[in-house]
């Protein structure tokens, strides 16, 4: 028996187990003839009448597909979190619940960007100096330290060109295999639940912080290159991109589908604010210790300590068991009568979710879909691909040093935090007015997410092009606060995918999203290092120039969006009861 039959099990008994001891109460009410209704916004989806209890607990009859009409029924509009109001207040799924948690995972990515950056700097060019000093007796150089200012490093440009190449082989590592992983992840917890694949996708990041600090307490017996070990394992477990996602699947368990950007928008500032605040906490950490550059990361370590156990003991499951049951039934389904091919190995067949067939679909449909999924994995390599380049650029046009850097950070992401805490809710509360008085349902995008997408581009733009003609270190941080205004664009551009499809794959579009940002990571890391690092000697800023082109382009991509595009989902559940007469 595998392991999701193990789960099948477990949760068919919770129901038998609720259903006999509620059969008092239900002896004493009278049977209802009322079926459970998708437009129906007050049905409790766990009524004894209900079909899904029918369905699950009764014999199959021979040629039905258990849970196969259910499952097509469940695509209601969106009535809160899955019939959930019996829950006590303590087990009631709330983004406000995983927040917490995320906040200081947050700040454990963000606090040991600039000694990471700073650190794989300086013990390369230790080994660069040492390799130089056998071959030339008469060559000497300064002791270099970690984590503090190092001349010697920062103005070489061998040393700049294999940092970033370095950079470049942690991006391919972590991003490949976690492309190969993150959409199987995303369907996982449609299956079995959101916490438990969260969990796992954050191992691999402690796994990462404990191997850099034993690489950095000991730099003089182990390479900087058993630093790809801590990648490979972050990326075997899913890497950021995966937890990222999943976040965004148990926000969307629990909260309506007009409403997700700003659900989405709060992660989004958590992240920003982690890359704001942590810079500066890493900074206080390592002023604390005698500029101690080890520190940030046993920090970290801590912080993916509480992340785990906080997310496993007090952040209630957001996926129901019922809704768990349907998801796995409709992949067993899908499963059964298949033989195994190499088609099994193809990393792209989970992006198929990107383009629906069948009744319910249509071109403008599967158009928006991967024009909104390529606008954002555009985005997000433009994002990730820059992040340590940009702190390499200035602190060799400007020589900052780590507190300086910690500064820009700091500056940056409060101002985007800010942006995504108050500007995006308001301005989605002004446009569409109360959550109470909004339709329910997947309803694709509206003009207003079209604005935001729009507007956040052009912020951006301006930002990159001010990088690459910046004359001083102050003009860098106001191009970066400008930037930083198209924070409003990502958390926008996952909830409208999400608001194009049905409920219960929200972990698949959300998992096939974290397969692009995998791959983006790859990519744009390789690409961006590789112009800076040939560009580095005659004009830095060229890099800047063509993630400007970049910004152009997604621009032009975005007014192929139409809103008001979705998966019909009557056509398709009427598709579906005609497929099961005919099974019968």
């Amino acid at each position: 028996m595998n392991q999701e039959d193990v789960y099948a099990e477990e949760a068919q008994e919770e129901l038998l187990n609720r259903e006999s001891q509620d059969s008092t109460h239900r002896q004493r009410r009278p049977k209802s003839n009322v079926r459970f209704d998708a437009t129906d916004t007050t049905s409790d989806i766990e009524d004894e009448n209900s079909p899904l209890i029918d369905n699950l607990l009764s014999p199959r009859r021979p040629g039905q597909k258990r849970g196969y009409s259910y499952e097509r029924a469940i695509n209601e509009p969106w009535t809160g979190a899955h019939g959930r109001g019996h829950l006590p207040w303590y087990k009631k799924p709330s983004v406000y619940w995983l927040l917490p948690a995320f906040f200081p995972f947050c700040i454990a990515f963000g606090g040991i960007i600039v000694p990471k950056t700073y650190l794989v700097q300086d013990l390369i060019c230790r080994d660069l100096m040492r390799d130089r000093a056998l071959k030339d007796p008469t060559f000497s150089f300064a002791p270099i330290s970690p984590g503090l200012r190092n001349p010697v490093c920062d103005d070489d440009n061998e040393v700049q060109a294999k940092t970033a190449l370095f950079s470049t082989y942690t991006s391919l590592l972590s991003g490949i295999f976690s492309a190969i992983v993150a959409p199987h992840f995303g369907a996982l917890s449609d299956r079995i639940g959101r916490k438990p694949v969260i969990v796992c996708a954050t191992f691999g990041s402690f796994i990462g912080e404990l191997i850099t600090i034993i690489v950095g307490t000991n730099p003089e017996s182990i390479s900087v290159y058993w630093l790809l070990l801590g990648a490979l394992a972050d990326g075997l477990c899913g890497s950021f991109t995966t937890s990222m996602a999943l976040c965004f699947a148990y926000a969307s368990d629990c909260t309506a589908p007009e409403r997700r950007n700003v659900a989405f928008g709060h992660f989004h500032a958590n992240l920003f604010a982690g890359i704001a605040f942590g810079p500066v906490v890493a900074a206080i950490l390592m002023k604390a210790t005698g500029n101690n550059v080890m520190v940030p990361f046993y920090f970290a370590l801590g912080c993916h300590v509480f992340f785990i156990l906080f997310t496993s003991l007090v952040v209630p499951e957001s996926l129901s068991k019922e809704r768990q049951i349907i998801a796995r039934e409709r992949h067993r389904n899908e499963r059964s009568g298949r033989q195994w091919s190499t088609k099994d190995l193809n990393i792209f067949g989970p992006l198929s979710i990107l383009w629906p067939k069948g009744p319910g679909s249509s071109p403008k449909l599967r158009r928006n879909l991967v024009t909104l999924a390529a606008i954002d994995t555009l985005m997000f390599g433009v994002a990730m691909g820059t992040m340590q380049i940009v702190l390499i650029y200035a602190r060799k046009r400007f020589h900052w040093d780590p507190t300086q850097s910690a500064g820009y950070l700091s500056t940056v992401n409060i101002c985007r935090v800010s942006v995504l805490l108050f500007i995006l809710p308001l301005i989605t509360r002004w446009v569409r007015g109360p959550a109470s008085e909004q339709p329910k349902g997947h309803r694709g995008s509206d003009k207003l997410d079209l604005g935001i997408i729009r507007v956040s581009i052009i912020f951006d733009l301006i930002g990159y092009l001010g990088y690459a003609f910046t004359p001083s270190g102050p003009v860098m941080v106001i191009s970066g606060m400008v930037a930083s205004l198209g924070g409003i664009g990502p958390p926008t551009l996952q909830s409208s995918m999400t608001k194009h499809i049905p409920a219960d794959r929200t972990g698949q579009v959300l998992g096939a999203s974290g397969l692009l940002h995998a791959l983006a990571r790859v990519v744009a890391p390789v690409i961006f290092n590789l112009i800076y690092s040939r560009t580095v000697a005659t004009f830095a800023g060229l890099v800047f120039v063509c993630l400007g082109s970049i910004f152009v382009v997604v621009f032009v991509l975005s007014w192929f969006i139409r809103p008001g595009v979705y998966l019909d989902e009557k056509l398709e559940s009427e598709s579906g009861r005609e497929e099961d007469g005919q099974s019968l």
